[in-house]
C-alpha cells in the first residue's frame, strides 16, 4: 500500500488556486468598472451642482439689485406724493379766503399726480422683474439640490463598491450598483424638469 495518495495534489491545488483568481479577477475587474463609471457621474454631477447654484447666486443678486430699484421708485413715488401735497395745501389760503388760487398750482398738482402714476408704473415693473428673476433662482437651486443628492448617492454606491473589492461580496457590489442607480436616477431628473 502507497504512503500518499495517487492523485497529485499540489498540482490540483495550483488549479483550484488559478480558478479562484480567476473568478475573483473578473469580479474586481466589473467593481472596479463600475465603481469608475459611478464616479465619472459623480464629478459631472458635482459640476453640475456648482454650475447650478452659482447661476442662482448670481441671479438672486440681480432680484435685489431689482428690488432696490423698485424701492427708489417707491420712495421717489412718495416724494412726489409730499411734492402734490404741498401744492393742494398752497391753494388752501387762496380758498379759504374766498380767492382762487392761481392756476400754476393746480398743474402742478396734476403734473406730480401724472408722476407719480408713471413712477408707479416703473416701480411694479422693477418688482414684477425681480419676482421672475428671484423665481427662476429658485429653480436653479432645486436643481442644485437634485444634483447634490445625486452626488451624494453616487459617492456611498463608489464607497460600497470599494467595499465590495475588498471583501469581494457580490450582494455589496449590487447593492452598490443599485445605490448608485438611484443616483444616476437624481443626476438625470433636473434635465427633464
Amino acid at each position: 500500500m502507497p504512503e500518499g495518495p495517487e492523485v497529485e495534489t499540489e498540482k490540483l491545488r495550483e488549479e483550484i488556486h488559478d480558478e479562484l483568481e480567476k473568478v475573483g479577477g473578473a469580479l474586481l475587474r466589473q467593481i472596479a468598472l463600475t465603481t469608475a463609471l459611478l464616479a465619472a457621474f459623480a464629478a459631472v454631477a458635482s459640476l453640475k451642482a456648482g454650475d447650478s447654484v452659482n447661476e442662482a447666486l448670481i441671479l438672486k443678486s440681480e432680484a435685489t439689485r431689482k428690488q432696490a430699484e423698485a424701492s427708489d421708485q417707491w420712495a421717489f413715488y412718495q416724494a412726489k406724493g409730499i411734492k402734490r401735497a404741498l401744492q393742494d395745501a398752497a391753494q388752501t389760503p387762496w380758498k379759504a379766503a374766498g380767492k382762487t388760487p392761481p392756476p400754476e398750482f393746480a398743474a402742478e398738482s396734476k403734473r406730480y399726480a401724472a408722476e407719480q402714476a408713471e413712477i408707479e408704473r416703473t416701480a411694479q415693473e422693477r418688482e414684477h422683474e425681480r419676482d421672475a428673476i428671484s423665481k427662476q433662482a429658485d429653480l436653479l437651486i432645486e436643481r442644485h439640490h437634485r444634483f447634490a443628492n445625486a452626488v451624494a448617492l453616487l459617492q456611498v454606491s463608489i464607497a460600497l463598491g470599494a467595499v465590495s473589492a475588498l471583501t469581494r461580496s457580490r450582494v455589496v457590489w449590487i447593492a452598490s450598483i443599485l445605490l448608485g442607480a438611484t443616483g444616476l436616477v437624481f443626476f438625470a431628473l433636473p434635465f427633464f424638469s
